[in-house]
């Protein structure tokens, strides 16, 4: 079924692609895997896939042992200063950088570990209370501040979309994000790229393809629904 489902979401991919005129090769699929065991992961690993999404850091280190070697682990999930220490050399991509304090505590750690990490800023673009990150308006004195501190490089931007039922209704947010990054992207500011646009998940990254995405992050529509209780 996560074989079938996977072909079904690259499909999607592929046609969203068509429409806007872009090469699917620009757009990277992240396989977002929290709560789910180790077999639905290999299920995803035997049909091609190898950039997993998780929220935990707790989690990526208990999979990541248990599997192969290629997997690259991307962190989507809010995280948390102290828990720092245990992720900057193990991921590809750190997300979910929505603060100074954070950096700092990720550029702190990426010295000691001797280690070079790559992350996005996230940006709250529809300004919801329940989310991180920066607004749009900070986003700039902040990737400033950022783009000053040792071992740590900005690869672009990131966004969580409202809940919607109609995905057109995220267009105006993933657009925006997109503006964004253009005109952080003509600040030629050292040791900041915008070349990742984080954005779009199962219920709209179609409509996120077709405003610039680089990085869409789908779990449910190839993993299944989750069960939080566990």
């Amino acid at each position: 079924m996560i074989k079938d489902n996977i072909k079904n979401v690259r499909a999607r991919m592929k046609a969203a692609c068509d429409r806007c005129g872009r090469d699917i090769s620009e757009v990277t699929l992240i396989n977002v895997s929290k709560t789910k065991p180790i077999p639905d992961l290999m299920e995803a690993y035997n049909a091609g896939e190898r950039i997993f999404g998780e929220n935990k850091v707790q989690e990526i280190n208990d999979k990541l042992p248990q599997m192969p070697e290629d997997v690259r682990w991307h962190m989507i999930g809010h995280l948390q200063r102290n828990k720092v220490k245990y992720i900057v050399d193990k991921v590809e991509l750190i997300h979910s950088v929505d603060s100074l304090r954070l950096a700092e505590a990720i550029s702190e750690e990426a010295v000691k570990k001797k280690c070079q990490v790559d992350i996005l800023v996230e940006v709250n673009v529809a300004e919801e209370e329940s989310k991180f990150g920066s607004t749009v308006s900070d986003t700039l004195s902040l990737v400033k501040e950022i783009a000053l501190l040792p071992n740590i490089h900005i690869k672009g931007l990131m966004t969580i979309a409202p809940y919607v039922e109609v995905p057109e209704e995220n267009r105006t947010i993933f657009r925006a994000l997109k503006k964004l990054s253009v005109d952080i992207e003509k600040q030629n500011i050292d040791n900041i790229c915008m070349g990742v646009l984080s954005m779009g998940m199962t219920g709209d990254f179609e409509v996120a393809i077709e405003e610039g995405a680089t990085m869409i992050r789908v779990g449910t529509a190839i993993f299944g629904a989750r069960d939080y209780s566990i």
